[in-house]
């Protein structure tokens, strides 16, 4: 049991580096533009079309499963931990 939830949580690791790393810049500027003072349009909201959103939305599922694994990882460890101190 431990080993699967190990594994899946691993797998989840990498899926979430991949969609960030896909995930198309925000800007079309060098990233030096927001420490020389052009960032004029650094806070404007655009609406993510195609490709972007979608990498998005995903980014958000594989961001919560992530989360949801953490937090039951942590649990199982802290029965294991309560379990073989007592």
């Amino acid at each position: 049991m431990e080993n699967t939830l190990m594994t899946l949580f691993l797998i989840d690791c990498v899926v979430m580096i991949a969609c960030v790393m896909m995930q198309p810049a925000k800007n079309d500027n060098d990233s030096m533009s927001a420490l020389t003072g052009g960032s004029g349009d650094l806070f404007s909201r655009r609406k993510a079309r195609g490709f972007e959103a979608v990498m998005q939305i995903v980014t958000v599922i594989v961001g919560n499963h992530f989360l949801c694994s953490c937090f039951g990882a942590g649990l199982r460890f802290l029965t294991l931990v309560v379990s073989a101190s007592v």
